[in-house]
């Protein structure tokens, strides 16, 4: 049995989560509330919600966690010239929180892979809207003749990000924006992506799992840095393409 959660309750120890043997490896709490304090707490942790549509909010913390180093991230030869074209022409652009709400939704209508509905419901939109009119979810998108053509969302805490999902109109379109996003990391010393779940899809880009204790002192390292001050993206920040050691290329 998982705990049920009021509002005031604290979230459980991750260590109670229901093990590799369990029909739900890594849940680890139940309840109602998705208030941006819970989300903060939450996340502080590593705890995520994942439901859907008639559950209640159900907390999860996955033992491995993939992540993805921006040192590691795999700039494959085919992406780099489609960037570089992209870079190039006038109507191609990446905006930051410029259509955060039309990313969630976008988002919400392309299912994980392996899965085959939505997991970003009605309510979880309202919520990280929420989030994001607080300055703590973001949205990294890719503009093409002025239509969204692409893009992410994740949550921005301390010198962490927390991925949460991407789609694509166009091919690569989503690839572009998630090496915005690594470009950005890399200049502002975020030095890891939470992409939460395995998948092959991440692995091909660089991601990795990592052991929940480890991913758990990461977190305890960088959530209460400093955050960073403007999110914002401009054309200089490609130079940090080829830099993995967080220094721009000369």
């Amino acid at each position: 049995m998982i705990p049920w959660l009021e509002p005031d309750d604290p979230l459980p120890d991750t260590h109670d989560a229901l093990g590799p043997q369990s029909d739900a490896p890594g849940l680890l709490a139940a309840g109602r509330d998705l208030s941006p304090a819970r989300l903060t707490e939450a996340y502080r942790r590593g705890i995520f919600p994942w439901f859907s549509e008639g559950q209640p909010v159900l907390w999860w913390t996955t033992d491995p966690r993939m992540v993805l180093p921006v040192s590691a991230f795999k700039l494959s030869r085919s992406l780099r010239k489609t960037i570089q074209k992209f870079r190039r022409t006038p109507a191609c652009e990446v905006r930051v929180d410029h259509a955060f709400s039309q990313v969630m939704a976008a988002c919400a209508h392309t299912p994980r892979e392996g899965q085959d509905g939505t997991w970003i419901v009605p309510d979880m939109c309202t919520a990280y809207a929420h989030w994001h009119a607080q300055g703590k979810v973001h949205s990294f998108e890719t503009w093409v003749d002025g239509q969204l053509v692409g893009g992410l969302y994740g949550v921005g805490l301390g010198r962490m990000f927390f991925g949460e999902s991407m789609f694509a109109h166009r091919t690569d379109a989503s690839k572009i924006a998630l090496a915005a996003l690594v470009c950005f990391c890399r200049a502002h010393d975020i030095t890891v992506i939470d992409c939460q779940q395995q998948t092959a899809h991440l692995a091909s880009l660089g991601a990795r799992p990592w052991p929940r204790e480890r991913f758990e002192a990461h977190l305890r390292d960088v959530v209460d840095l400093p955050p960073v001050g403007t999110w914002a993206y401009d054309d200089t920040l490609w130079s940090y393409l080829d830099a993995p050691s967080g220094a721009p290329r000369p």
